[in-house]
This record gives C-alpha cells, structure tokens and sequence, in this order.
C-alpha cells in the first residue's frame, strides 16, 4: 500500500535566507522598505497640510502616496507565502495608481474650472 507523502508547510520567502544573527535578510528588507513607505506617506500628508495652492497640494498628495504604497507593498511582498500574494500585492498598487491619478485629474479640473487658488498667507 502506497504511502501518502506529507506537504511541506508553506514558508515565507525570505525564510530562504537566513543570517547569523537570527532575523533574514528578507525580514530586513520587509522593514527597510515598509519604512521607505511610511516616510513617503508622512512628506504627503506634510505636503496636503503645507503647501500653499489646490494644484501643489494635490501634486505633493498622489506622488508621495503612490509611492509609498509602492515601497509598502514591496516591503509586504518580502513576507508573502507565495507567488499568487505578491501578484495581488502588485495589483493592488497598480489599481491604487489608476485610481490616484484619476481621482487627482478630476480635482485638478474642478479646481481650475472654478478658478479656485486658495494661496494662504
């Protein structure tokens, strides 16, 4: 009678290569980039609250936030079990890209279409 062979436990990626010092190398990318991430999300919500018109308000908001979902995500893709998490990781930020960029040309066209500058002090 044939014996069924056991499945390995699914790992992380980064569970492939180890150091010496107990962390991988893929858990210090994860938070390396992760960290990339949140400093890009802190310069955007920086740049809404500080500059001064619609349009550098909103130009500071989609970049810095599109790329620090990006450097998120790729942080997220160093713990992902799979090659099917890291796809949907990705399409994740593609779709947030298409939707940025939408949602900030529509804004922008209202804001000049209204005439609107709102220079502060």
């Amino acid at each position: 009678m044939a014996r069924a062979i056991p499945k390995k436990p699914r790992r992380p990626l980064s569970a492939a290569c180890g150091n010496s010092a107990g962390m991988a190398w893929g858990d210090i990318a994860s938070i390396g980039f992760t960290a990339v991430g949140l400093v890009f999300f802190v310069a955007g919500t920086v740049g809404l609250i500080r500059f001064p018109d619609v349009f550098s308000r909103l130009h500071a908001l989609t970049k810095a936030d599109n790329l620090g979902l990006g450097f998120l995500a790729l942080g997220l893709a160093f713990q992902a079990p799979g090659w099917t998490e890291i796809a949907m990781l990705a399409m994740v930020w593609a779709l947030a890209l298409v939707a940025a960029g939408t949602a900030a040309q529509m804004v922008a066209r209202a804001a000049l279409a209204e005439g609107d500058k709102d220079e502060r002090p």
